[in-house]
């Protein structure tokens, strides 16, 4: 596998590679400021807005993935359940809710500490795990918010595995 080569050098942000990635893509963008973009990618399960956010004094680039989902307070306790579980099974980046308005959304942060360089390869990585997050997890959460499953009970129609052809 080769590695993928810095495109920048550390004087610009890692923000001009994710406005690359999504040129590249045809993906409507948003160049909020020097230090954000967001994005609009249609998934299979919603659209999901993206929004990239370079902090220099941390040196990290941040990603959030919204989804359309305002949790009612009936089902806060069950859904915050149902992050705890999925958060668990998530090797990098995790879900999380906004308490001022019951949003959700999907968080990663790529951290670049003592002048490391983002490459493209880490930009679309980033990306591709919110989307496969959100696409993997979102019926789960539905279910909870929508069907009144229990976390438990949505999590495991969600990971069940069908083998074979009907």
């Amino acid at each position: 596998m080769a590695s993928s080569q810095p495109i920048y050098d550390s004087s610009v942000n890692p923000v001009e590679l994710v406005e690359q990635l999504a040129a590249s893509q045809d993906w409507p963008f948003d160049r909020v400021g020097e230090d954000e973009i967001t994005l609009t990618i249609a998934g299979n399960w919603s659209d999901y807005a993206l929004s990239f956010s370079w902090r220099d004094d941390l040196e990290d680039l941040h990603l959030a993935c919204a989804f359309d989902f305002k949790i009612p307070s009936t089902r806060r306790n069950e859904v915050c359940q149902l992050v705890a579980r999925v958060n668990a099974q998530l090797w990098q980046g995790h879900f999380d809710i906004w308490i001022e308005d019951g949003g959700l959304l999907y968080r990663h942060g790529l951290l670049l500490s003592g002048g490391a360089m983002a490459n493209s390869a880490q930009c679309e990585a980033m990306l591709a795990m919110a989307l496969e997050a959100c696409e993997r997890y979102f019926p789960a959460f539905q279910y909870v918010i929508w069907a009144g499953k229990s976390a438990e009970d949505a999590l495991d129609a969600i990971l069940l595995e069908t083998k074979g052809t009907a």
